[in-house]
């Protein structure tokens, strides 16, 4: 993953309706991860054992929401009835309207399904010693609300040479994994090792890579063959995160089209972190439309006919994020979520213009020390033509993070009710910035 998709703002977490980050990484290949949550993290290697580390936030749950889209569409939702899924948009059109959303909830607009990270409430921490911390209410409440699953996100912070190397090892992970879900009845997990595999230079080695690609294939059939106890018709899910390659020439460390089909019979999905494509050395927009397509194009193409089924697997990445970059007297900047945009909006009241090329609202302004900065933040227009283009594709999309956006952003899907519960918890609105995370770690004796 490339290093100007590293920043992210706030702690993953995953809803799956219908990311990544893993410490701050040495290539550019792995970068994409570690800004987006930057939560202290802890490398622990020893001559007599390996310490995995499987880190699930409480703030990073994914829930699968798969709604059938209803043959008879009602009334349009309110950001398109007020004319705010527009280019031409004012920031006091923002401020005015950004905590408006339909009444009617219930209607479903983008029917693919939808994995939104989001932080939940109370700042609780999920990991595997420490499961008494578990919010189980909020789960239980949050799956009344919808036909939703909930997957905590696993990150593998073990040297993978270790881990990878030695089948015992593997083998322990696993069960490790299995006997989580199985305790703290998940309907699955979001795994993200990719950009951590890349850092210590596995996915150089063509045998190691291959033996990583194995674990993940290893660790999918092994959650498959678990029926789950709250329902018996499905199994275990697997979620693994992907970052977009950098190029059309394909790197060691990048994920590719091939990767993509050998995973695609034992993972339930793919989330495709696109975003992140501009930084405080190259400033702009942050996820560029045509980027996204050529992104899509390269992973999935259109000459294979199972790329549709594929398809079918990828969450498109949406960020529900912002950056403000310095663009004169040296560079800096980085992400801002929905308060501070609209703290920005009301304290410079500043023109809103419309970049047609990554298809993005942006606005500039000057800070009281004379500095030049660039905003770029979604835009109910920007979201609406990202949502076409997973649409096009007939692929779902993936939200980084819910907690981050603005009210009214849920109203471009509709079905705004279950994402603002989503959003707030157990009716406490989710952290949208980083919190000091801990985390405990499971020996796996040799």
């Amino acid at each position: 993953m490339a290093k100007k998709r590293e920043r992210r703002a706030g702690i993953r977490g995953g809803i799956r309706a219908g990311e990544q980050s893993e410490s701050t990484q040495k290539t550019s290949a792995d970068k994409s991860s570690d800004a987006r949550a930057k939560p202290d993290r802890k490398l622990v290697t020893t001559t007599t054992t390996t310490i995995l580390f499987l880190i699930l936030f409480p703030a990073i749950s994914v829930m699968v929401y798969r709604i059938i889209y209803p043959p008879n569409t009602p009334d349009l939702p309110y950001v398109y009835r007020r004319g705010l899924v527009n280019k031409d948009v004012n920031y006091r059109q923002v401020l005015d309207e950004n905590m408006k959303t339909s009444e009617n909830s219930s209607q479903r607009n983008f029917k693919n399904p939808v994995l939104a990270y989001f932080t939940p409430c109370q700042g609780t921490k999920l990991v595997l010693e420490g499961r008494h911390n578990a919010d189980k209410g909020w789960i239980t409440e949050i799956r009344r609300t919808g036909n939703s699953q909930i997957l905590p996100r696993v990150v593998l912070e073990a040297n993978p040479v270790d881990l990878l190397k030695k089948k015992k090892q593997r083998d322990k992970a696993i069960k490790l994994i299995i006997a989580e879900c199985k305790e703290m009845e998940y309907d699955g997990i979001v795994l993200e090792s990719w950009s951590r595999w890349a850092a210590y230079g596995v996915l150089h080695d063509p045998d190691m890579r291959n033996t990583a690609l194995q674990f993940v294939i290893q660790l999918g059939q092994a959650m498959h063959s678990i029926t789950l106890e709250q329902n018996r018709s499905q199994n275990l899910q697997l979620v693994f995160v992907i970052g977009p390659p950098r190029s059309d020439n394909l790197q060691e460390y990048d994920f590719g089209p091939e990767d993509l089909r050998s995973l695609s019979d034992d993972v339930d999905g793919f989330s495709l972190m696109t975003y992140d494509f501009s930084g405080p050395q190259n400033p702009g927009p942050n996820a560029p439309l045509k980027w996204i397509h050529s992104t899509l194009m390269l992973l999935l193409g259109t000459s294979t006919g199972d790329h549709q089924k594929l398809a079918k697997k990828i969450f498109i990445g949406i960020n529900f994020y912002g950056n403000d970059f310095v663009v004169s007297q040296g560079l800096g900047g980085g992400p801002i979520v929905g308060r501070e945009y609209l703290s920005l909006l009301e304290k410079h009241r500043p023109q809103l213009h419309w970049e047609k090329n990554s298809a993005e609202h942006f606005f500039l302004y000057t800070d009281n020390r004379n500095v030049e900065h660039v905003v770029f933040y979604p835009s109910p227009m920007s979201i609406a033509m990202r949502l076409q283009e997973a649409l096009s594709w007939k692929a779902g999309i993936s939200i980084w993070e819910i907690g981050q956006g603005l009210e009214y952003f849920f109203d471009i899907f509709s079905g705004s009710l279950f994402l603002k519960n989503m959003k707030h918890g157990s009716g406490t609105v989710a952290p949208s910035k980083p919190t000091q995370q801990s985390c405990c770690h499971q020996e796996i004796n040799e």
